[in-house]
């Protein structure tokens, strides 16, 4: 019960209005302990459960979180059957939390290869949690930034072709309000644990001016100690976006 308190003390710490995190590391994590993959997304979940309480408590805004890639349908089936289950089981267990939390739950990405169970439950939650107002959870399942970027392409393309658009009003701000991510500022800072030092096809156009910061840590032992200390880091960042500094301190 001391994690609220800690929160509000610390009152210098700035944060992210957006924070967007690659959470990577269970595999690795659980065969560290000897135990089967699966185990390590299981407590991974656990772990997206304290992400999403402690973001809220220390003033995020924006939580966006790349929980499963349009390229992990390579990894072994029965891999990828667990972590479909595991999916199913936070939102039964989950969603009511969120909602009474006042959390709205946004799901990016694309229904391909989608248990239909999966995509109605997505549109429950899109439903249940609409009207709130606090922590904007998005979730990017079954998702690809390059793939995001092409669909957008072709609903513009689209749009030309029907005369609905000329192409002289293709711009920047177009193809924005057709990405996945239209009306979420874009992320102020990137997380990925495990050690890995790359994006991995995830938002890679929304990314574009944000701060980057990759830890050592496992997803499953990012716990929120691990979290306000990298956020604590970034504060001392200054973000330029192509000129203009901007220290992020309190």
């Amino acid at each position: 019960m001391h994690h609220q308190n800690d929160a509000q003390s610390d009152t210098r710490l700035v944060v992210p209005r957006h924070l967007a995190i690659i959470m990577d590391g269970n595999g690795r994590w659980a065969q560290q302990r000897g135990l089967p993959r699966i185990e390590g997304h299981r407590k991974g979940v656990e772990r997206v459960k304290e992400c999403v309480r402690t973001a809220a408590e220390i003033g995020v805004e924006y939580l966006t979180l790349f929980s499963f890639s349009s390229e992990n349908w390579r990894r072994p089936q029965e891999e990828v059957d667990a972590l479909m289950t595991l999916i199913k089981r936070f939102i039964r267990q989950e969603l009511a939390e969120l909602h009474e939390n006042n959390v709205r739950v946004r799901v990016i990405g694309t229904a391909d290869r989608v248990d239909p169970e999966i995509t109605a439950m997505i549109a429950d939650a899109h439903a249940l949690t609409a009207e709130n107002t606090g922590l904007r959870l998005t979730i990017a399942f079954n998702y690809g930034a390059r793939d995001e970027i092409a669909r957008a392409a072709r609903r513009l393309a689209e749009e030309v072709a029907r005369g609905a658009m000329r192409p002289e009003d293709v711009d920047m701000a177009a193809l924005e309000q057709r990405l996945d991510t239209q009306g979420l500022p874009d992320p102020d800072l990137l997380i990925r644990t495990s050690g890995e030092v790359r994006l991995s096809n995830f938002l890679l156009w929304q990314l574009a001016y944000a701060e980057l910061m990759f830890v050592e840590d496992y997803w499953p032992d990012f716990d929120r100690e691990a979290m306000v200390r990298t956020i604590s880091a970034y504060q001392n960042r200054e973000r330029r976006f192509g000129g203009l500094s901007a220290r992020r301190t309190a």
